[in-house]
């Protein structure tokens, strides 16, 4: 079994942000997310300085950070960074484990690596 089956579409859809909001300066990321909806709700708690890195924007593509001292927000906004290194895990995993048994099915010569 490979690492977060079952936990991955939960990630992926629950960090989309597609429930709009008001309220938002212009170079804000647009709308926000139930699993940042949820974290926000469930962590009410809050450290005392702001040394919690929140990210936005798509992992990988336009991510930018700002530091917080909210606990709820941190996790929140986390939860699709998540997903990303879990599905690069998983991926990885796969990869090692398909070189590794093609090269006990071939020749010598015809190995990978």
């Amino acid at each position: 079994m490979v690492a977060g089956d079952g936990t991955r579409p939960m990630h992926g859809s629950a960090g989309r942000n597609y429930i709009t909001v008001r309220g938002k300066f212009n170079k804000a990321t647009k709308g926000t997310s139930v699993a940042s909806i949820v974290a926000r709700k469930s962590l009410p708690y809050e450290i005392k300085y702001r040394i919690l890195p929140a990210f936005t924007g798509i992992p990988l593509i336009n991510c930018k950070y700002i530091l917080t001292k909210k606990i709820g927000v941190f996790v929140g906004r986390s939860v699709p960074y998540v997903g990303v290194a879990i599905t690069f895990y998983d991926v990885s995993k796969i990869v090692y484990h398909t070189v590794q048994k093609y090269n006990r099915l071939v020749k010598s010569e015809d190995r990978i690596f």
